[in-house]
């Protein structure tokens, strides 16, 4: 494979230039041109053009042109050095020069869903995304126009996941709200007479104790739960117990984005991983690799180490729109380099597996 780390680290360098910026409308300016260059198709090397000139790349301006120049022609930028050199920075986030080299750009994850892996899973394999967000919570899109993006991408099956009632910076759902979902996704599937499934499902918090947001008995009232920490994800202390303990809470399924980071914001939760993973192997809760653009958490470094020790893993999107399903696409390929088969990911299953292994949460 080719490794193409030019686009991840010109994207880092926009990134680290937005946190420099006193003005809110350069930042969001250097972020979006961040995004534009992580979700290119091809390598920034590829875009020159024989006058020495950039090709133009939407959503990328002057400015930032001169940085990816910048970097093309010497490996770094000058521009954002001084920039970041002028602006206290916190110390969570990675600098340039020691870019997590676990983050793929897209046209890696394109690298990769093509590179011939005999015995990695294959996209052709997915039959499902487990993770997504509707209008219920903090998503954009309806119940029926998530799963008809599922069904236009030719899976089986999905699952709702909105975020429970304790995460009210993510419009959790409430209860009551859950209660009118769950009836709509009855009469939707009764309209798809067994063609496609949607399944009742939910993204748990993780308290800082481990608990979740929901207790026993409502949890109860889910086919697929997610559990996923969404604080303390700057913290330096070890928080093993807190992961071990969610994994060991009866009836979750998944154990969603574990590290909790984000590109060139935060590292993320820090944790004996292999204590988490034998965890997870024992009680067979599956590892999620959240695809995500911005987490891809785990990574395929992390996934191999767990797949030594027995671990089922979930594909998901995170999927906050219809257009985001594709982020399917790089949670594949990090369990693709991971070499992870497909007998060991729950989002190859037949519906009739996935069911029956879900069922089984309560019990193990």
């Amino acid at each position: 494979m080719r490794p193409y780390q030019t686009n991840i680290r010109v994207s880092a360098l926009l990134r680290d230039l937005a946190a420099a910026q006193s003005s809110r409308q350069s930042r969001w300016g250097y972020r979006r041109a961040a995004e534009a260059v992580l979700a290119l198709d091809e390598p920034l090397e590829a875009l020159m053009q024989p006058d020495g000139t950039l090709r133009k790349i939407p959503n990328i301006g002057p400015s930032s042109t001169r940085v990816i120049m910048e970097f093309l022609r010497t490996g770094r930028s000058a521009t954002v050095d001084a920039a970041t050199e002028a602006h206290a920075r916190g110390d969570d986030a990675d600098r340039a020069g020691t870019i997590d080299h676990t983050f793929l750009s897209h046209v890696q994850v394109l690298d990769a869903l093509s590179h011939p892996m005999p015995k990695a899973v294959r996209p052709a394999d997915y039959k499902g995304d487990l993770q997504m967000h509707s209008e219920y919570s903090d998503g954009r899109a309806t119940v029926r126009a998530m799963a008809e993006g599922c069904r236009a991408r030719g899976y089986s099956y999905c699952a709702i996941t909105d975020h429970g009632h304790g995460l009210p910076i993510a419009r959790g759902v409430s209860m009551s709200d859950l209660a009118r979902q769950q009836s709509e996704i009855d009469a939707i599937n009764r309209g798809y007479r067994g063609r496609f499934r949607i399944l009742k499902g939910i993204e748990a918090n993780i308290l800082a104790d481990g608990s979740l947001d929901l207790d026993a008995r409502e949890l109860r009232r889910l086919e697929l739960v997610v559990a996923a920490p969404h604080s303390r994800l700057r913290a330096t202390d070890d928080q093993t117990a807190r992961l071990l303990n969610a994994i060991n809470t009866r009836g979750v399924h998944i154990l969603g984005h574990p590290r909790g980071r984000k590109f060139r914001s935060r590292p993320g939760i820090q944790a004996d991983w292999d204590l988490v993973f034998a965890a997870a192997a024992k009680r067979g809760v599956a590892l999620e690799i959240d695809g995500d653009p911005s987490r891809q958490d785990i990574d395929f470094m992390l996934a191999g180490r767990a797949a030594a020790m027995g671990c089922l893993f979930a594909l998901d999107s995170d999927a906050h729109s219809v257009n985001e399903l594709s982020y399917a696409d790089t949670a594949i390929a990090h369990a693709r380099l991971a070499g992870l088969p497909r007998s060991r990911i729950i989002n190859c299953w037949s519906l009739d597996k996935l069911m029956a292994w879900l069922a089984k949460a309560w019990t193990r």
